[in-house]
């Protein structure tokens, strides 16, 4: 699988609140090169999770344009080549994991897939032995491995990433940071992950944009190059809590503190 590249160019979005507008996103533009990995940080209510709705073409843009591999998000959506995870699994509480993974499939109109597929997929995410498991039988982390693994099912070139383990406790959260390194390094789609965790974005991604508040701009564009793959003890580097320490001053601060090593 090779990812697709992912791009907003002067992209502008409001909303009407009781008749009154709310601008959410202003004239921003970010392009996400094919098989990288960006994690988005700003705060609560700037418009992040609109810039994934707008990438998964359930908003559409007053300004500006989003384009996947150069061409509307709706068509790629449509063809399956978009995968998406959010913070609550969604999953059907009567279907089997198999059953839920296989859910893409049903919706976009595939044919079945084969039973390996579904077998590697489930493997992949730590789950063997639970195929015919329902979601009321799994863990919290368990049923979040699942949605990651339906969100991988259809071999996605792009997946994007909206919280998916915000409910979790920080050991959790840590472990199923661990199992997306490794689903990603493996499939190594195009991947756009919004957090609220500071330490999971470095962690996680190969580059960190910070937001401001509403509307949502880019205050700081912050490369992360650690080498991969990356285990636990990059938790304890020293140049791990510097950048850490950095975003977070970017998050309180934005540009009136701006950093040396970051670019807006």
């Amino acid at each position: 699988m090779q990812g697709l590249p992912l791009s907003f160019t002067n992209v502008s979005k409001s909303f009407s609140i009781k008749g009154n507008a709310l601008h959410v996103v202003d004239n921003l533009s970010l392009d996400c090169p094919a098989g990288s990995f960006t994690a988005l940080l700003g705060p609560s209510g700037c418009g992040k999770s609109t810039l994934l709705r707008l990438a998964l073409a359930l908003e559409t843009e007053d300004a500006g344009s989003v384009q996947i591999a150069g061409g509307m998000p709706r068509s790629a959506c449509r063809s399956g080549v978009v995968g998406v995870a959010f913070q609550d699994a969604a999953l059907l509480p009567w279907r089997t994991v198999e059953d839920n993974i296989r859910l893409p499939f049903e919706v976009l109109g595939r044919a079945r897939p084969e039973a390996a597929h579904i077998a590697n997929l489930i493997e992949l995410v730590g789950l063997k032995g639970f195929e015919r498991a329902r979601p009321g039988e799994l863990s919290g982390g368990m049923r979040q491995r699942v949605a990651i693994a339906r969100a991988l099912a259809t071999d996605p070139h792009v997946l994007l990433m909206d919280e998916p383990f915000g409910a979790l406790d920080l050991i959790l959260r840590r472990q199923m940071n661990l199992e997306l390194q490794h689903i990603w390094s493996e499939k190594r789609p195009t991947t756009l992950l919004i957090t609220h965790g500071v330490d999971e974005a470095v962690y996680l991604a190969d580059r960190v944009i910070v937001l401001s508040p509403r509307p949502a701009r880019i205050v700081a564009d912050i490369p992360i190059t650690f080498q991969r793959p990356r285990g636990t003890d990059l938790l304890r580097d020293a140049e791990f809590h510097r950048l850490c320490d950095e975003i977070g001053t970017w998050l309180e601060h934005g540009p009136a503190k701006p950093s040396p090593a970051s670019r807006a």
